[in-house]
C-alpha cells in the first residue's frame, strides 16, 4: 500500500507513467468509465476548497466510484476533539481510498501513519499540494511537450504559496535545465530553505525580481499566484499586498507568442480577465488536467487492473 505525501515520493519513472496514463484518460474517458466502480473516495477536508476538492470527487465519478467525506473541519468530529489518527482509522472502514486537505503541516502525514487505506495529501497549510503539482506537470509537459529546459516564472505569493514550493521541488530533483524567475515583492518572497536547499544546493539557475515586466519576456511558462488572504496574519498586510501583481492585456504583450500562463485558482484580481481571451491563458485548461491527473492517482494507488 502506497500514499502521496509529496511529488517526490513517485521516481521519474513512476512520474512518466502516471502521466502517460492521465494523458490516455483525457483522450479515451470512457474506457476507464468503470475501473472504480465497487471502490469509494472519502474527501475529508478540514478547510475550505472548491477546485481540489470537486476534482477529486470528479474523478472518482469519472471511473464509476463513490464519494463520501466533509468540506470543513467544522462538519467533522474535529469540533469535538477527534484526533486526524482517530478519524483516519474509522474512515479506513468505509473507503478505499482517502484524500486529506488540512490546514496543519504535516496532518495528512500523521494520518497516513495510522491509516489501513491510501491517504492521498491534497494540501497541508503552506507546505505541500503535491496533486496540484501534478496538475502543473501534466500541463505543462501537454502545452510545451517537455519539462526540462525551461525558463518559468512564479509569480505573486512564493512565501505561503504550497503549489509553488511543491512545483519547485519537483522540477528541479526530477528535471534538467528548469530556470526560474521569482517574481514578489520582499515580504513574500520563496522561503530561506526553498532557496537555500532545493534551488542553491542543487545548483539552479534563478533570479528574484519585483517587477512582472522584467520578467516577461524571457519566460516559457508564467505560474500566476494569488495573495492568500488566510494565511495572514493581520488585515493591513493583506491589503497592501493584495494588487501588488496584476497581469493584462498589456503586459501580455511583453511576452512570447508561445509563453502559457498557468494559476492554481481561486484568482483574485491578479490576472484581469481580460487575459482569458488571449490562446495563451491555460488556467481553465489545467483545472480540466488536474481531473485527469486524480483519475490516473487514484487508479494507481488502488493498483486498479487497468483496460487494455
Amino acid at each position: 500500500m502506497r500514499h502521496l505525501m509529496s511529488p517526490l515520493d513517485f521516481s521519474v519513472e513512476e512520474l512518466e507513467k502516471l502521466l502517460n496514463l492521465a494523458d490516455d484518460i483525457g483522450k479515451n474517458p470512457k474506457k476507464y468509465a468503470h475501473t472504480c466502480d465497487d471502490k469509494r473516495l472519502a474527501t475529508l477536508f478540514y478547510e475550505p476548497s472548491t477546485r481540489t476538492r470537486l476534482s477529486f470527487e470528479a474523478a472518482m465519478m469519472n471511473l464509476g466510484g463513490k464519494v463520501l467525506g466533509f468540506s470543513s473541519a467544522g462538519s467533522s468530529s474535529a469540533s469535538k476533539g477527534e484526533s486526524v489518527a482517530d478519524t483516519i482509522r474509522v474512515v479506513s472502514c468505509y473507503a478505499d481510498i482517502c484524500a486529506m486537505r488540512h490546514p496543519k503541516e504535516g496532518a495528512p502525514l500523521v494520518a497516513s501513519m495510522a491509516s489501513s487505506i491510501p491517504v492521498i495529501n491534497a494540501g497541508d497549510g503552506g507546505h505541500q499540494h503535491p496533486t496540484q503539482t501534478l496538475t502543473d506537470l501534466l500541463t505543462i509537459r501537454s502545452l510545451k511537450g517537455r519539462l526540462d529546459n525551461l525558463t518559468i516564472g512564479l509569480c505573486g505569493d512564493l512565501k505561503f504559496g504550497r503549489t509553488v514550493h511543491s512545483l519547485i521541488e519537483a522540477l528541479v530533483l526530477r528535471y534538467s535545465n528548469v530556470k526560474f524567475v521569482l517574481i514578489s515583492p520582499e515580504e513574500l518572497r520563496v522561503p530561506s530553505y526553498i532557496r537555500e536547499d532545493i534551488l542553491e544546493k542543487n545548483n539552479v539557475e534563478f533570479e528574484e525580481v519585483e517587477r512582472l515586466e522584467d520578467a516577461l519576456p524571457k519566460l516559457d511558462i508564467l505560474y500566476m499566484t494569488r495573495v492568500q488572504k488566510e494565511r495572514f496574519f493581520n488585515e493591513e498586510d493583506y491589503v497592501r499586498m493584495k494588487d501588488f501583481y496584476i497581469l493584462d492585456k498589456q503586459k501580455m504583450e511583453l511576452a512570447k507568442k508561445d509563453m502559457y500562463i498557468l494559476h492554481p485558482l481561486p484568482r483574485v484580481n491578479e490576472i484581469s480577465t481580460e487575459v482569458d481571451a488571449d490562446p495563451r491563458a491555460a488556467y481553465f485548461k489545467q483545472a480540466q488536467y488536474g481531473v485527469y491527473v486524480r483519475m490516473a492517482l487514484i487508479l494507481t494507488l488502488l493498483e486498479v487492473k487497468l483496460p487494455c
